[in-house]
Parts: structure tokens; sequence; C-alpha cells
């Protein structure tokens, strides 16, 4: 049974905040490196990284091989597709649409659960993520939801939207084991099988940037720092943590924390123009916390 714990907590928010600095750095490396060039290099460094700790997964008789269609698809939706579709929404579409379209992730985490893993949603959990939306709402449009009105859709949301659904599938799957032992794999064997996997899908995706002659990398200390920040953190870190807070939540409570990744953008985002935190962002954090807090108290259908 799920259960949300200090340790699944502490794990859910750290891959958030992990991800909310690779929104920053991806919107920041706009115009110095292509999108799914960008996807490439970072998954590439961190395979590279992982290697000394998870080069067992490429024996010949390793579990991988046997579950090869799982990890196709774990790779595809969790590290090839998603990564790629981010960076090029952040190329066309706003901050606060694709934020506020990335916060949909309960509902479609609740409409998968339902249609795919017979996991019915609750009245308490489709409450749950409605509140924690208006949270995110309200830091998104800084206290004014009216605001949110004069929003244009463009071709960027739509990328990531079907990024959104297709993590929604990823994150069912992670808690849902290919095998009876798959929980007991070593941790970097597990995720060493996810990122080689989508280094492949991604160095699919960038020869067709490459033939299309829109791959380009301007390569400086300061894009180079952020590269390897995105490969360390947001890659290697922040998907270990999210795994574990996916087994110990279960994929429908873990969706919830997904939107504290707009709060902590906007936060981060503060921090580094130097401004201080807003009454809006306490009123979005206390929103937030309010939607899981809610959804906890309904049965558990994953």
């Amino acid at each position: 049974m799920p259960q949300l714990n200090l340790a699944t907590i502490l794990y859910l928010l750290t891959a958030t905040a992990l991800w909310a600095g690779n929104a920053i750095a991806g919107r920041i490396l706009v115009g110095s490196i292509s999108p799914i060039t960008l996807s490439a290099v970072r998954w590439g460094l961190a395979a590279l990284l992982l290697l000394p700790f998870g080069w067992r997964i490429f024996k010949p008789n390793s579990a991988l091989w046997k579950n090869k269609i799982r990890f196709l698809l774990l790779g595809l939706f969790g590290v090839g597709s998603y990564n790629v579709l981010l960076y090029l929404a952040l190329q066309t579409s706003t901050a606060i649409n694709v934020t506020l379209i990335g916060a949909s992730m309960p509902i479609w985490m609740l409409f998968i659960g339902a249609v795919f893993y017979q996991a019915k949603p609750s009245l308490l959990q489709m409450l749950g993520a409605v509140v924690s939306l208006i949270g995110v709402g309200v830091v998104l449009s800084r206290g004014n939801l009216l605001a949110l009105q004069s929003m244009e859709v463009v071709l960027g949301d739509l990328l990531i939207m079907l990024a959104t659904i297709l993590w929604a599938f990823y994150s069912w799957m992670l808690s849902r084991p290919g095998s009876s032992t798959e929980r007991q794999w070593p941790w970097a064997d597990f995720l060493m099988a996810q990122v080689f996997v989508g280094l492949l899908w991604t160095t699919l995706f960038d020869g067709f940037e490459i033939a299309a002659g829109q791959a380009y990398l301007d390569l400086n200390w300061w894009t180079g720092s952020l590269i390897l920040f995105v490969a360390v953190g947001p890659s290697l870190i922040a998907y270990r943590c999210w795994g574990l807070g996916v087994n110990g939540a279960g994929p429908t409570m873990a969706a919830f924390f997904a939107n504290f990744i707009p709060l902590f953008t906007a936060l981060l985002s503060a921090a580094m123009l130097g401004e201080p935190p807003q009454l809006f962002h306490g009123l979005a954090f206390a929103l937030i916390v309010i939607g899981i807090l809610v959804s906890s108290k309904a049965p558990k259908p994953d």
C-alpha cells in the first residue's frame, strides 16, 4: 500500500525542485544550443557519469534484455520524448503556458490510471487535483487569476501537453514493475537501463534535427556549466528521487507534487533577480499542500 511518509515527501520535493532548475536552465540556454541537441548532450553526459555504477546492466544475462520492450517504452516516455518535447516547447511557448499546462499532470494521472490501470479516482482525489491546480494558477498569474484569460495557445503548448501525458504513462509504468524482481534491482542498474534507452531515442531524434540543419551549440564556460547541471541534478538525482517517490506514494499522489515545479521555478527566478518572495507565493504553496492533503485522505487505488 503506497504511503506518504517524510522520506517520500523529501524525494518528491527534491525531484521537483531540480526540475524547476531544469526549466530555468532550458530557458537560459535558448539560442545557445538547439533543443534536441541539448537533450542528447544532457543524457549522453548523464550516461557517462552513471556508467561506473550501472555497467552491469549491459551484461548479456542482465534483466534489461529480458524486458527490452518495457524499457524501450520507459526510455521513450520518461527520458527521450519528455525532455525533447520540453526543450522544444520552450522555443515557442511562454513560461506561464508551459508550467500551467504541465500542472495538469494530476488530472492526466487520474485519467490514465482509470482507463489503463483500473484505478478509479475518488472524489477527494479529484477535488485535491482541482485545489492544487488553482494554487498553480495563483503563482503563475502572480495572484491575479484573471490574467490567465490572456493566454494564447501556440505550438509549444501542444508539445508540453503531449509531454505531460507521456510522463503520466511513464510514472504509472514505474509503479507497475515489469517483473517480480525489478524493485530489487540495484538502483544504478535500473536508472542506467532507462538512461541508456532514452539516450538511444534522443540520439535518433537529434539525427533529424542535424539533418534539417537546425542543430547548433555555442559552448562556453557558462553554457557548459548549465549543461553539466542538467546532466547531474535534473537527470540522475531527480529521476532517482522521482522513482523512489512514485514507489513510495504511488503515481497519482506523486503527480500532485509536480505542481510544486512552477512554484519553485517562480521562487528561483525571483531569487536570481533579487526579488523577495511575495504573498501570492505563500498562498499558492498553501493551496498545493491542501490539494495534496485532501487527496492523501482518499483510499489509494494505486
